[in-house]
């Protein structure tokens, strides 16, 4: 099975990009050649875009708190496992005080490092760190690669906090709905949310479709419409029907 997500709003776009950028870079982390820790680095700078957003760090923390209270209402209820309950909750108070403890504006460390600015405002440029552009960078690269990670993995460090909390409220958010089967006829679905409310949408279908969802959804309507990319072609719509899971996930 493939799955989709979709964000219905502007805080959980932002949390799933963070989170694709912060794998993408622990991916390259994991790994020695040079290559691959400049990738990590230009990583490492999206992730500063990302988590620079002024709102970020109070959503996630305001997020941890609801979530908490809504959990500690659970625990009246016999089916909840009380062991589970506890984890998470002390994953939230965990996260929270990171979160709260660390001050001032996140990555404002990297940003005060002009070597590493004059390095994130070439790599906008194509080819723009080459070796006669940045020989200074160009040195840094040539190091063992224990040197390079340990940078990397310093220069990373002021995010756990966000990451710590973007993986908890994501594991609720997706946790959150039950999924269901249904047919795209012909490659087309359509539902009326009528008074649904939801914060991201889940699609799952069977990697024998060779064909992908193009999601569209208000607070009116939901239309998925399948089409397919073969050979590299402009999308068209395809014209079987596909079957496939459909999950509303909202915290």
């Amino acid at each position: 099975m493939i799955s989709y997500e979709y964000p219905l709003s502007e805080r959980v776009r932002t949390l799933l990009r963070f989170e694709d950028l912060y794998e993408r870079v622990e991916y390259f982390l994991a790994r020695s050649d040079a290559l691959e820790h400049h990738a990590a680095l230009v990583s490492v700078f999206e992730i500063l875009e990302v988590a620079s957003r002024a709102d970020l760090k109070s959503d996630l923390l305001q997020e941890l708190e609801r979530q908490k209270h809504s959990l500690e209402s659970l625990r009246d209820y016999p089916d909840v496992s009380a062991a589970a309950l506890d984890d998470i909750l002390r994953k939230i108070d965990q996260s929270s005080s990171q979160l709260f403890q660390a001050s001032g504006k996140v990555g404002q460390e990297l940003r005060e490092n002009d070597w590493l600015m004059s390095i994130k405002q070439r790599t906008s440029i194509p080819g723009g760190v080459c070796e006669f552009d940045l020989p200074s960078y160009h040195f840094w690269l040539q190091q063992n690669s224990d040197q390079r990670r340990q940078d990397l993995y310093q220069w990373l460090a002021p995010f756990a906090p966000i990451r710590e909390a973007v993986v908890i409220v994501l594991r609720l958010l997706r946790e959150s709905g039950k999924s269901t089967t249904l047919v795209a006829k012909q490659g087309t679905y359509q539902q009326m949310m009528a008074g649904r409310v939801a914060q991201m949408l889940r699609i799952r279908l069977s990697r024998s479709y060779q064909c992908v969802p193009e999601i569209s959804a208000n607070k009116h309507a939901l239309n998925v419409r399948f089409t397919s990319t073969e050979g590299g072609q402009r999308p068209r719509a395809v014209d079987t029907d596909v079957e496939f899971d459909l999950t509303f996930c909202n915290l």
